[in-house]
């Protein structure tokens, strides 16, 4: 593992959350960084750190969490705070009594059994934030914004952060993924590492969920996922791949859902447009861990391989769902698809409008792939510039509303 740590996009929200509230909460995915990013941020104070993945300090959180906070006094952080949910209340009160902001920093990679217990206790107590593993650009250390702004002059303007993506380079950066433990490593060593994340932490973490009672079906399950990354969602073949039902299909994939590992981008929806289909598209948060199911040998196996152009797309949808999360004023994410089929790969909504995006796998795309957009002619906000993401070298005008948007962009 690198010893260098490197610079978070999420550590801007954060700073902001912990000087609010008196209990800060950052969700997502084991092993992305949480906590070294917290401990990082934490390094001038005297903060007390204690993780209940340490089964004596949960046994203890859990039957006497009084003691608890006599032992590991605050200001203090607690790693993995679903293992004991009934800490909250006591949270809660010591939160009220000592009315300082940022005395409670709390990780969780199970949001949604800690989120319905967070709602319960600590409403107007907590700030919430998720993060996922590592963008490209935390990976080079380019730490700038995403655009919201998709016009020519704005993207010329504020957004040429000095980055080239070849194409050799980015489907070395899918493969691999972008979990930390990962940046340098070697392709066998990816394989070892993700055979262990599975079967150490995620398999483990399903089970305390108690929604999985047959982890044979799930990691089968698993596989199946990671072959429609890209895809509209068929939970009749996920089911048929894993010899399950199709309700328990979609309750296992939304169990990976609140655990960070994919994705759901939902359709667009407008009573004024035909649309095709109520199901959502199905993205990994981690394209290493969708190319290790998917059981991916090599960055040039994957690029040459017939999914190669939904794994751009997965790696272009979340440099969007990624950076997004971290802004205060973030467009609404979308794709759109309507009953001929035709469809728009990203449809960001703001307040005053609509932004249409395809993304493409060339650096040469077809410029009639923006034709689509006229479709949007009848929604009731006005269409903004957009264009196609694609792996041009420099920005370059189609029309007078869209451009070639190179991907290093995002």
């Amino acid at each position: 593992m690198n010893s260098v740590y490197f610079s978070r996009l999420a550590e801007k929200k954060f700073k902001i959350i912990a000087k609010m509230f008196p209990v800060a909460l950052v969700c997502g995915p084991r092993q992305v960084g949480k906590t070294t990013m917290l401990q990082h941020l934490s390094k001038k104070e005297d903060r007390t750190y204690v993780t209940l993945d340490d089964l004596n300090a949960r046994v203890l959180a859990i039957n006497d969490p009084k003691l608890f906070f006599q032992k590991y006094k605050p200001p203090i952080l607690i790693d993995e705070i679903q293992y004991a949910p009934n800490l909250f209340s006591h949270i809660k009160m010591l939160a009220d009594n000592n009315k300082k902001a940022g005395e409670f920093w709390l990780t969780s990679s199970q949001s949604y059994s800690t989120m319905k217990k967070v709602t319960e206790s600590l409403a107007g107590r907590i700030g919430i934030m998720n993060m996922y593993s590592f963008t490209l650009s935390e990976k080079k250390q380019h730490l700038y914004t995403i655009p919201t702004n998709f016009s020519f002059n704005n993207l010329s303007t504020n957004h040429n952060n000095g980055l080239k993506l070849e194409l050799d380079d980015v489907f070395k950066d899918i493969y691999f993924g972008g979990m930390p433990k990962l940046i340098e490593a070697s392709e066998d060593e990816k394989d070892i590492y993700f055979h262990s994340y599975i079967h150490s932490y995620l398999m483990k973490d399903v089970m305390e969920l108690g929604k999985i009672s047959d982890t044979v079906k799930f990691y089968t399950f698993l596989f199946a996922v990671a072959s429609q990354v890209g895809n509209v969602i068929n939970y009749a073949n996920l089911a048929n791949a894993a010899d399950i039902s199709q309700p328990t299909a979609k309750e296992w994939l939304e169990t990976l859902q609140g655990m960070g590992i994919v994705y759901l981008l939902r359709p667009y929806f407008n009573n004024s447009l035909k649309r095709l289909t109520k199901s959502p598209k199905l993205y990994f948060y981690d394209t290493g861990l969708c190319s290790y199911l998917a059981r991916v040998p090599s960055p040039e196996n994957l690029k040459s391989s017939y999914m190669a152009g939904a794994y751009f797309e997965n790696y272009v949808i979340n440099q969007f769902t990624i950076k997004y999360e971290l802004l205060p004023h973030a467009p609404q994410i979308y794709f759109y698809r309507d009953s001929d089929k035709n469809e728009i790969d990203v449809l960001l909504e703001e307040y005053d409008g609509f932004t249409p995006l395809e993304i493409k796998l060339s650096a040469n795309p077809n410029k009639r792939d923006i034709n689509t957009f006229k479709l949007l002619n009848k929604l009731d906000k006005p269409i903004k510039n957009g264009g196609i993401i694609c792996l041009i070298d420099e920005l370059f005008p189609i029309d007078e509303k869209n451009s070639l948007i190179p991907a290093s962009v995002l």
